[in-house]
């Protein structure tokens, strides 16, 4: 089974992978969440292969990518401390992508492929 779920961090404003990227996966559970999987992106900025297939089905899910750790690291200062993108799976066989664009004073996202 191919791995339920993949990420993948670009630094728009240096235009190069977010190398060294801390990022959890989080799930919905009750009223709160539960943590599920963490890893660093690697050179290419991609995060793949983190996130057992046993424990991913259909849910609500939480990316917490540590961007205030990321650019201090670089000696930048960031308005976003962290970006949490929150989305739900309703078919937890396909894979599912969610990159993030990233700037010091903005971000985007989508779900990818």
């Amino acid at each position: 089974m191919t791995a339920p779920l993949s990420t993948h961090v670009l630094d728009a404003t240096a235009g190069r992978p977010a190398a060294g990227m801390p990022v959890r996966l989080d799930r919905r559970d009750g009223a709160g969440w539960a943590g599920l999987a963490e890893g660093v992106t690697g050179p290419d900025g991609r995060l793949a292969g983190w996130v057992p297939a046993a424990g991913f089905g259909a849910g609500e899910y939480r990316l917490r990518f540590g961007t205030g750790d990321w650019f201090a690291g670089q000696g930048r200062v960031t308005f976003y401390p962290e970006v949490v993108v929150i989305f739900t799976v309703t078919d937890p066989v396909a894979h599912h992508h969610v990159p993030l664009l990233l700037s010091p004073y903005g971000y985007s996202t989508y779900r990818g492929s």
